[in-house]
């Protein structure tokens, strides 16, 4: 039955593709022109997973899965790879970087098996002769949100050393930039690149912060994106209940409501 739906699938994205008999839009589209739909529904799925919506899990799932399959179809009419080596690749990247589950190589800690993937990982990449950069932060990619990737530079460099073994100068370095950004935000002539520059470098200490308290900085800006949503859409309704609406209030009015919601 999987491989029946699957197969499906896969002719209804040829379908879409047809040149004479496709979906104009479909037809129109590139490798590079469907990334911002990909990143897209990477998000979806993450918003749906914190929602706890199994029924909209699954469907963001299956918009993300949309998503591989056309990667596949594109691939495959310009004969460089289909859905089945995408598959078969993958199988064999699992195997290769799980030796002690595949190989009878002896278990590990989950922090040895994480420096096992990064040594098997640049292991592939030199066999492909990918590059000839040997900087440690070589394969951090260019892809990732900006948090991610802050965290992935600071966890590379945490590797060989480069980190601070205690909170207090984790914390130290986040008021020591707020004071710089003030500087700049103060200065006589405000020079928005230098400010620009300054709350840049705030934001990478607050994600080196999360690092050091074992917080995804990614999941944790979605979760307070989704709290700041709520209660402000339940400060919109009690401003209503109260005969007002956000145009007619004043901001004490609004940061009472807030408050109020708080509270509650």
């Amino acid at each position: 039955m999987a491989q029946a739906q699957l197969d499906k699938l896969l002719d209804i994205m040829r379908q879409l593709r047809d040149p004479e008999t496709g979906c104009p839009w479909d037809k129109e589209q590139s490798f590079s022109s469907i990334v911002p739909y990909t990143i897209e529904e990477t998000y979806e799925v993450a918003e749906a997973i914190f929602n706890g919506n199994m029924a909209e899990i699954k469907d963001e799932l299956g918009d993300l899965l949309f998503q591989v399959v056309f990667y596949a179809q594109l691939g495959s009419e310009q004969g460089d790879f289909d859905f089945t080596d995408i598959v078969q690749a993958l199988s064999e990247k699992l195997v290769r970087r799980h030796p002690h589950v595949f190989c009878n190589v002896p278990a590990r800690e989950s922090v040895d098996l994480s420096q096992q993937w990064e040594q098997i990982k640049s292991q592939e990449r030199r066999a492909k002769g990918i590059g000839r950069d040997n900087s440690i932060l070589a394969n951090v990619s260019q892809g990732l949100s900006p948090l991610l990737r802050a965290e992935k530079l600071q966890k590379k460099c945490a590797t060989v050393g480069f980190d601070w073994s205690e909170f207090p100068p984790v914390v130290d370095k986040i008021h020591e930039e707020i004071e710089e950004v003030l500087v700049e935000v103060n200065a006589e002539n405000v020079d928005q690149q230098a400010v620009e520059e300054e709350v840049g470098d705030l934001m990478f200490s607050v994600v080196n912060l999360a690092r050091f308290c074992n917080v995804n900085p990614e999941s944790a800006l979605i979760k307070a994106n989704s709290k700041f949503e709520k209660r402000f859409r339940k400060v919109e309704a009690l401003l209503k209940e109260q005969g007002s609406n956000l145009e007619e209030s004043s901001l004490e009015q609004m940061e009472a409501a807030w408050g109020q919601i708080k509270k509650q």
